[in-house]
């Protein structure tokens, strides 16, 4: 059995910052293993698809064997040089920790493409069984749009795992839409009965209540909640085939892309950050929160609200934590002048250290958090600010 797993990226900060695999595709690796294993009781195929240049090629990548497509695809190479030498070893290697056998290396597609992503994922689905997963050589270009989708695998023989973000739910509803395959998102396991039937547990309620069920479907299309799979190493770490792809994509599947600027490329989005910066009613206005992005931008992390802060405009629902925003599981979650709500509590559970500030001892999430700090964030923050650039800048 083969199960696609698609990646995305944490990106370093400015040009020739490295990128690594997100947290939460980490995790949706760790189930797509799992899934894998389940079909023969032995260790399966995982296949990530990542959606940007890389290569085996360059320091560090002793071992690995690459491959560029050719069937049904166009082999340009890679797009970025950059990729090439400073992303790619690492990337991989981190892939093949967690198991991961293939990477299929997907250039041409600038941006997200959320319906192009889809056909992609469509095509590798098509192709034929391992090891090759290629399509015969007279089948050589994705359908296009309002065509028939080509036929698709034996049941148990691939599944398509997420991370349930907004482009891994966003892009698995696609691929749902296209070859008419049911999806379940937010699993938090799933194991592979042979016959094309799976049993998931997956959460509802926004992780209220959790529901076991039964996925009848040739081939699985699943997203992982992101913080109810904690990632895990393989026991050894796999032997990786790279293979470079560059899909004819039909014009119409690039009419929705969120094309990323200069500036604002190779930033993490809150649900895959690693440090989450909070503002919250105490921060007191939309102005108050240009302290918060700088410290965010000083650790690396990114910055996220209350629903209070959407309610008064002060910033997009986008970065919004809760049970009506994004569910959030980073390395830290500093919450500053948030009291903490239960809908909010929902939302950021999954952070590894939480530390709030706060000027009321009694709020909710001063007793939650891992460390409370009792001050005026205003204060705090610049402190903390201060402090951390001191101690970043050379010694005199």
């Amino acid at each position: 059995m083969t199960v696609f797993c698609l990646v995305e990226l944490d990106g370093g900060a400015g040009p020739g910052g490295a990128s690594g695999v997100a947290d939460v595709s980490l995790r949706a690796i760790t189930l797509a293993r799992g899934l894998a294993a389940s079909a023969s009781g032995t260790p399966g195929r995982v296949a990530a698809v990542v959606f940007a240049g890389l290569s085996a090629g360059g320091p560090g990548s002793d071992g690995l064997e690459s491959e560029s497509e050719s069937d049904g695809l166009e082999s340009e190479g890679l797009e970025s040089e950059r990729l090439r030498a400073d992303v790619g070893p690492v990337l991989v290697a981190d892939l093949a920790a967690y198991g991961v056998t293939d990477v299929y290396a997907v250039s041409g597609i600038d941006g997200y493409a959320p319906l192009a992503w889809a056909r992609v994922l469509q095509w590798l689905l098509s192709a034929s069984p391992n090891p090759g997963l290629h399509p015969s050589p007279d089948d050589s270009s994705l359908p296009s749009p309002g065509e028939p989708p080509h036929p698709l695998p034996e049941p148990s023989r691939h599944a398509v795992v997420a991370a349930g973000t907004e482009r891994g739910n966003e892009v698995l509803a696609h691929l749902g839409a296209i070859t008419a395959l049911p999806m379940a998102a937010n699993c938090t396991a799933a194991v592979d009965n042979g016959g094309g039937e799976y049993a998931i547990a997956r959460q509802r309620w926004a992780g209220l209540l959790l529901e076991e069920a039964v996925l009848e479907a040739p081939v699985a299309l699943l997203t992982v909640a992101t913080d109810s799979v904690s990632p895990v190493p393989a026991e050894r770490p796999a032997a990786v085939m790279v293979h470079h792809v560059s899909p004819l994509v039909d014009g119409s599947d690039l009419a929705v892309r969120a094309v990323e600027t200069a500036a604002g490329a190779g930033g993490a989005s809150l649900a895959t950050a690693r440090v989450v910066v909070g503002g919250g009613r105490g921060v007191g206005s939309a102005e108050g929160f240009a302290p918060l992005e700088e410290l965010a931008a000083l650790l690396g992390g990114v910055v996220g609200v209350s629903r209070v802060v959407t309610s008064e405009g002060w910033r997009p629902h986008t970065q919004q934590v809760g049970q009506t925003g994004t569910k959030i599981t980073p390395d830290l979650y500093l919450a500053c002048g948030i009291s903490g709500a239960i809908q909010h509590i929902a939302g950021c559970s999954g952070a590894k250290n939480l530390i709030a500030i706060n000027t009321d001892p009694a709020a909710p999430m001063m007793t939650r958090a891992d460390y409370a700090v009792i001050g005026n964030l205003h204060e705090v923050i610049p402190a903390l600010v201060t402090a951390l650039r001191e101690r970043a800048a050379p010694d005199s």
